[in-house]
């Protein structure tokens, strides 16, 4: 009995495993004056990947602005255009050891480590990483300061089309852009103010495409 229990128990964790890796990724399209960026959502990173949609349906996006932004570093948005910072509640972290903070990485932002150990997210703030183009000797500084090892694939990416490696391991990555890498750079290279600012806002609407 206990066998067969256990063996029904094995089956439907398989079930869901498979059912969970080959669902068809979510995709994205976050329109901007400069353009367009078109993302995809892991399946990996599930809540984080549902709760973007659920806030996507509901408009939290709509309007709201790119706040922060650091030329060859991230652009970072996520505050809902009434003047929210978030819905008020924090995402259980998913870092996963696959997802990196390559050009392009689309990641939750999150209060730090001092007030944070566990490295929940926040519930709407995220950044896409511009970052840039990185030596080995830069890796093998990073791992020196986080203990965070890169493998032979992400220094090859790191080191071809860039990134912010400091944030691996610290950060939940879950999704990453497909399209719209000049329109990263453009944002990216707006003149900001006080608390890297856009001195223009920089707005955006996302629309899921199903």
């Amino acid at each position: 009995m206990l066998r067969n229990i256990i063996s029904i128990l094995i089956l439907t964790l398989s079930i869901q495993i498979m059912a969970q890796t080959t669902k068809p990724e979510t995709l994205i399209v976050i329109h901007t004056k400069f353009g367009d960026i078109t993302a995809k959502l892991y399946n990996d990173t599930p809540k984080h990947r549902d709760n973007f949609i659920k806030l996507v349906k509901e408009g939290w996006y709509e309007g709201s602005p790119f706040h922060r932004v650091i030329k060859n570093f991230m652009i970072q948005g996520g505050s809902n255009k009434d003047g929210r910072t978030d819905p008020g509640y924090t995402i259980e972290a998913e870092i996963r050891p696959n997802h990196f903070h390559k050009k392009g990485a689309l990641a939750a932002a999150r209060m730090g480590d001092n007030v944070n150990p566990e490295k929940r997210s926040s519930g709407s703030q995220f950044y896409i990483v511009q970052g840039e183009v990185v030596t080995d000797q830069y890796l093998d500084r990073v791992e020196a300061v986080t203990g965070h090892k890169f493998t032979k694939e992400e220094r090859q990416v790191y080191k071809t089309i860039g990134g912010t490696p400091h944030l691996d391991g610290g950060y939940t990555v879950f999704g990453e852009v497909l399209d719209g890498f000049d329109v990263i750079d453009k944002i990216a290279s707006v003149k900001t103010g006080p608390g890297d600012k856009p001195l223009e806002p920089v707005t955006m609407s996302i629309e899921i495409l199903e």
